[in-house]
Protein backbone atom coordinates (compact mmCIF):
# COMPACT_ATOMS: atom_id res chain seq x y z
CA UNK A 1 0.00 0.00 0.00
CA UNK A 2 1.16 2.97 -0.95
CA UNK A 3 3.57 4.72 2.30
CA UNK A 4 4.22 1.63 3.82
CA UNK A 5 7.80 1.97 5.33
CA UNK A 6 10.13 -0.44 6.62
CA UNK A 7 13.09 1.79 8.52
CA UNK A 8 16.54 0.18 8.79
CA UNK A 9 19.18 0.68 11.32
CA UNK A 10 22.43 -0.54 10.85
CA UNK A 11 25.74 -0.96 12.92
CA UNK A 12 28.69 0.82 10.62
CA UNK A 13 31.35 0.53 12.89
CA UNK A 14 31.61 3.47 15.20
CA UNK A 15 28.57 5.04 14.41
CA UNK A 16 24.51 3.61 12.98
CA UNK A 17 23.26 4.61 9.90
CA UNK A 18 19.63 4.27 9.08
CA UNK A 19 18.12 3.40 5.82
CA UNK A 20 14.00 3.81 4.43
CA UNK A 21 12.73 1.69 1.84
CA UNK A 22 8.90 3.20 1.26
CA UNK A 23 6.28 1.94 -1.06
CA UNK A 24 6.22 4.97 -3.14
CA UNK A 25 3.38 4.72 -5.71
CA UNK A 26 -0.72 2.80 -5.47
CA UNK A 27 -0.46 -0.33 -5.73
CA UNK A 28 2.86 -1.16 -3.94
CA UNK A 29 4.08 -2.63 -1.09
CA UNK A 30 7.41 -3.23 1.25
CA UNK A 31 8.06 -6.56 2.00
CA UNK A 32 10.70 -8.07 4.51
CA UNK A 33 12.76 -11.29 4.43
CA UNK A 34 15.23 -12.74 6.24
CA UNK A 35 17.64 -15.79 4.37
CA UNK A 36 20.49 -16.87 5.31
CA UNK A 37 22.23 -14.63 7.28
CA UNK A 38 20.68 -11.40 4.74
CA UNK A 39 17.91 -9.22 5.41
CA UNK A 40 16.17 -8.13 2.07
CA UNK A 41 13.55 -5.43 2.27
CA UNK A 42 12.10 -5.23 -1.19
CA UNK A 43 9.68 -2.62 -2.39
CA UNK A 44 6.79 -5.21 -4.42
CA UNK A 45 3.98 -4.40 -6.90
CA UNK A 46 0.47 -5.78 -7.02
CA UNK A 47 1.77 -8.50 -9.36
CA UNK A 48 4.61 -8.98 -7.31
CA UNK A 49 7.10 -7.97 -9.40
CA UNK A 50 10.19 -6.73 -7.47
CA UNK A 51 11.15 -2.78 -7.64
CA UNK A 52 14.31 -2.57 -5.66
CA UNK A 53 15.49 -3.90 -3.00
CA UNK A 54 17.81 -3.43 -0.11
CA UNK A 55 20.45 -6.30 1.29
CA UNK A 56 22.19 -5.85 4.73
CA UNK A 57 24.05 -8.54 6.55
CA UNK A 58 22.19 -9.60 9.50
CA UNK A 59 24.46 -9.63 12.11
CA UNK A 60 25.13 -5.88 11.44
CA UNK A 61 20.84 -4.91 11.71
CA UNK A 62 20.39 -3.18 14.75
CA UNK A 63 16.88 -2.39 14.06
CA UNK A 64 14.13 -3.53 11.33
CA UNK A 65 10.79 -0.97 12.30
CA UNK A 66 7.96 -2.14 9.75
CA UNK A 67 5.38 1.33 9.74
CA UNK A 68 2.16 0.71 7.98
CA UNK A 69 -0.07 3.11 6.77
CA UNK A 70 -2.94 3.12 9.22
CA UNK A 71 -5.97 1.53 7.16
CA UNK A 72 -9.21 4.10 7.09
CA UNK A 73 -12.77 4.21 7.22
CA UNK A 74 -14.29 3.68 3.68
CA UNK A 75 -16.62 6.42 4.57
CA UNK A 76 -15.36 9.08 7.12
CA UNK A 77 -11.34 9.11 6.41
CA UNK A 78 -10.56 8.54 9.73
CA UNK A 79 -7.96 5.83 10.90
CA UNK A 80 -9.39 2.20 11.71
CA UNK A 81 -8.56 1.16 15.56
CA UNK A 82 -9.02 -2.38 17.28
CA UNK A 83 -11.06 -0.68 20.01
CA UNK A 84 -13.44 2.09 18.72
CA UNK A 85 -13.87 3.78 22.36
CA UNK A 86 -10.35 4.52 22.69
Amino acid sequence: MKGDRVEIVVDAGDTTRTYEVVASRAGRRVETAVRRGVVEVSEVTRSGSIVRTARFMANRVLALVEQPVPAEAPGDGRPLREDPHT
